[in-house]
């Protein structure tokens, strides 16, 4: 599943995301979704995301 499309995510989830300061070296963090903050269907960029620990960044792989 793609981390560009915001009906493939869901609160609760576990995904892999980049940070804002990340996004140049695409060092990924692992964590589980706690809300979704893009508004769109898609963002090319991938749907930004808060975790339960609180970082935010837009998500690049979906863990299954």
């Amino acid at each position: 599943m793609s981390g560009d499309v915001r009906t493939n995510i869901k609160p609760g989830m576990r995904v892999r995301i980049v940070e804002k300061q990340n996004q140049r070296t695409g060092k990924l963090t692992e964590g589980i979704v706690q809300r979704l903050l893009t508004k769109s269907p898609t963002h090319p960029h991938g749907i930004k995301v808060m975790l339960e620990s609180g970082i935010v960044g837009r998500v690049k792989e979906i863990v299954v």
